[in-house]
C-alpha cells in the first residue's frame, strides 16, 4: 500500500509540473485579438490553430490524471486503519487521562544557596513583597532590579 501511495504521489507531482508548464506556454484569449489587428505574429510551433488544440487537450488530459491521482490518494489515505479510532476524539477517549501536575511549593519552602544554619533574612518593608533579600556575605554579587 505504501508503494502505491508513492507511485500516485510521483504521478501527481509530474502531472502538476507538466500542467504548469503547458498552461504557461498557452496563449491567452487576448493574444488572438492582437494578432488579428496586425500587432503581433500569429505563427507558432504547431501552426496557427493547432497549438491551441494540442496544448489545451494535453492540459485537459493532465488535469484528469491529476484529479484521478488525488482521488486515489484520498481513498488510500482514508482506508488506512488509524490506531485507536478514526477521529481525534475517539483517540482521546481511549487514551488514559494524564494526571495533573503537583502544585508548586510555596516560596518559603524553596531552598536557597545560603548555608543551612543561617536564619532567613528579615523582610525589608521598602522592597516589594516578591523581591528576595540578599544573603549574608554576598557583597560581590550584582544587585538585581
Amino acid at each position: 500500500m505504501n508503494v502505491m501511495m508513492n507511485v500516485l504521489v510521483g504521478i501527481q507531482m509530474l502531472s502538476a509540473l507538466a500542467m504548469i508548464g503547458l498552461i504557461l506556454l498557452q496563449h491567452g484569449k487576448g493574444a488572438d485579438m492582437g494578432a488579428a489587428f496586425g500587432s503581433g505574429s500569429s505563427g507558432s510551433l504547431f501552426g496557427a490553430s493547432g497549438s491551441a488544440n494540442f496544448l489545451s487537450r494535453t492540459t485537459a488530459v493532465l488535469a484528469v490524471v491529476f484529479f484521478c491521482c488525488t482521488l486515489g490518494l484520498a481513498y488510500l489515505g482514508h482506508s488506512r486503519p488509524a490506531a485507536g479510532g478514526d477521529s481525534l476524539l475517539e483517540r482521546a477517549a481511549t487514551q488514559p487521562a494524564v494526571p495533573a501536575p503537583a502544585p508548586a511549593a510555596p516560596a518559603s519552602e524553596i531552598p536557597s544557596n545560603a548555608a543551612p544554619s543561617a536564619a532567613p533574612a528579615p523582610a525589608d518593608a521598602t522592597k516589594p513583597a516578591g523581591a528576595a533579600a540578599p544573603a549574608a556575605g554576598s557583597a560581590d554579587q550584582i544587585p538585581s532590579k
